[in-house]
């Protein structure tokens, strides 16, 4: 169908987002385990907080899978209205590639290195990306001729 070669980037992502959900609890269960995590604690206590007790690099995948349900659900919005109007084959498909590299980029980054300055730059990038795409269903959904 025309318009509809943009749903496979979404797919992607919402595919990797499990990864990252099998990742985080492949390496929190045997930190909590390891810490001797109580969990009834952490929802009873105020100061209480996995971030106080596992180690950074643990809670890098946590987090990280945290982002993966913020910008990225304006994504998912985005690119199904372009599926739904009929433009979301061609250049609005490689930017929606584009986003998910990015995004899967950032991901490995903050899971591993964590380096901020480098998961900026990748942030910014997926943004304006991003901001490309919504520029486009715009454009569309309005009907604006420029």
């Amino acid at each position: 169908m025309t318009g509809m070669g943009i749903l496979q980037p979404v797919v992607a992502l919402a595919i990797w987002t499990m990864i990252m959900w099998v990742w985080m609890y492949a390496t929190r269960i045997p930190a909590m385990s390891a810490a001797k995590v109580d969990p009834d604690r952490l929802v009873s206590d105020p100061d209480a907080s996995l971030d106080r007790t596992l180690p950074a690099n643990v809670q890098w995948k946590a987090h990280n899978y945290n982002h993966l349900h913020e910008q990225p659900t304006v994504f998912y919005a985005i690119a199904i209205v372009l599926a739904v109007i009929g433009q979301g084959d061609g250049m609005n498909e490689l930017l929606a590639w584009i986003y998910v590299g990015l995004r899967v980029a950032h991901s490995l980054v903050q899971a591993t290195a964590n380096k901020v300055m480098v998961r900026f730059v990748l942030f910014a990038l997926s943004s304006v990306v991003l901001m490309a795409l919504i520029f486009h269903a715009t454009i569309f959904t309005f009907d604006i001729h420029i």
